[in-house]
Order: structure tokens, then C-alpha cells, then sequence
């Protein structure tokens, strides 16, 4: 394993790691370095196992320069980038990136105050990660409402969750139930069509809710 890598990681089919690897080479200083790439979240960093080769490099005092895009490749959580950032200091791996290059001058600093600077760096710059990362995730649920129907659908209009059983369905849940039918003979009559267009019987939990509903 070369003692430079670049770390690549896209987490939607829409991200090109193109431009993440073209900024990168900007920060090489030798030509000896490998590419690890992938397509993860950096939430499910358990999943990602390119990363955890290259930690695994870090550990064995192989790898010396570990660059990235942006911070948020390696973690979006501010304690685990925190963490990863000392596993680093540990086993003597700088880590580089094109977004933060201004960390580059706390690497020059003399001991012990490189620490303290480092660490309130850090801090900061993961709280910011992390604020970042829950107002995106607040948006995208605040685009989410009902339709006419009470169906959840995206801001692009896109229907969330299981088709909706019909009120055809829900019809003849009502009257069978008038006719003394048990909840479970009512799930073994009633059916309904799913979004593939396969015949389905109503679960006894659906039947108990639409009974609920009706009053019954």
C-alpha cells in the first residue's frame, strides 16, 4: 500500500467523484499514491469497507497522507471525525483536504500548541459539519406533505410508502363486518390490488384499523 491515498466517496447516484478526484491531485506531492473509491454514506461508516482498508493502512503505520475532498467524506458525525483525526495523529497519518486547506498551517505549528489549535479546530469545524448535515436533513422533511388523498409525497411529487389499499377494500371491510364476519374472516375474504398489480389479501392489522376508523 502506497503511504499517499486519496479517498473518494460519493454517496448519491447524482455525485461524479471526478471532480473530487480532479481537486485532489492538487494536493499531491509525489507521484507514489493509490485512489480508494466508493459509493456509501459516511453515517454508515460500518458498511464502508474501502475506508476501513485504509484505516486499517493508518493502524499498520503504511499510510503517512490521507487526502480528501472534503472532511465530510471521512465522517459527517462530529465526535467519530474528531476521533478519526486523533486515531490519525496516533500512527503519525496527516489527513489533507481541498475543502479545509487552511488546516494545513496547524500541521506547522510547534507542540505542544498544534494540539490545543488542532482541537478547537476541530470542535468547530465538526459542529459546523453536523449543523450542515441536520438543516439539509430538516429541509428535505419539511418538503414532505399530504396529498387530497392523506398519501405522503416528496417536494418532487413523488409518492412515499406503500400503495394505498382502495376504498373498494375498505368498503367491503365495513360490510362484512356488518354481516358479523370475525376481523380474521374478514382478512381472508377481502383483497386488493398492490402497485405490481398482484392480488393481496388485507392483513388482519389493516382490517382492526379500518374497523377502528369506522367506528365498528
Amino acid at each position: 500500500m502506497k503511504q499517499t491515498i486519496i479517498y473518494l466517496r460519493t454517496s448519491t447516484e447524482e455525485q461524479n467523484p471526478e471532480n473530487q478526484k480532479k481537486d485532489c491531485l492538487s494536493l499531491i506531492k509525489s507521484e507514489a499514491y493509490e485512489i480508494f473509491e466508493e459509493k456509501q454514506s459516511a453515517f454508515k461508516d460500518n458498511s464502508r469497507k474501502q475506508f476501513e482498508l485504509i484505516r486499517e493502512g493508518i493502524k499498520k503505520g503504511e499510510i503517512k497522507e490521507l487526502i480528501v475532498w472534503d472532511w465530510d467524506r471521512l465522517f459527517r458525525n462530529r465526535k467519530k471525525l474528531k476521533e478519526f483525526f486523533e486515531f490519525c495523529k496516533i500512527y503519525k497519518c496527516e489527513i489533507h483536504s481541498f475543502r479545509q486547506k487552511f488546516f494545513e498551517d496547524f500541521y506547522k505549528i510547534p507542540s505542544p500548541f498544534d494540539e490545543i489549535i488542532q482541537e478547537l479546530v476541530l470542535n468547530l469545524m465538526g459542529w459546523l459539519a453536523e449543523d450542515e448535515s441536520k438543516k439539509k436533513s430538516e429541509r428535505i422533511k419539511s418538503a414532505i406533505r399530504k396529498d387530497k388523498k392523506g398519501h405522503t409525497i416528496s417536494y418532487k411529487g413523488n409518492v412515499w410508502g406503500r400503495k394505498a389499499i382502495s376504498e373498494k377494500a375498505n368498503k367491503e371491510i365495513i360490510e362484512a363486518r356488518k354481516k358479523g364476519l370475525s376481523i380474521r374472516e374478514i382478512s381472508q375474504s377481502v383483497f386488493y390490488w398492490d402497485k405490481n398489480k398482484n392480488r393481496k389479501k388485507v392483513s388482519v392489522g389493516y382490517v382492526q384499523k379500518t374497523l377502528k376508523e369506522n367506528g365498528l
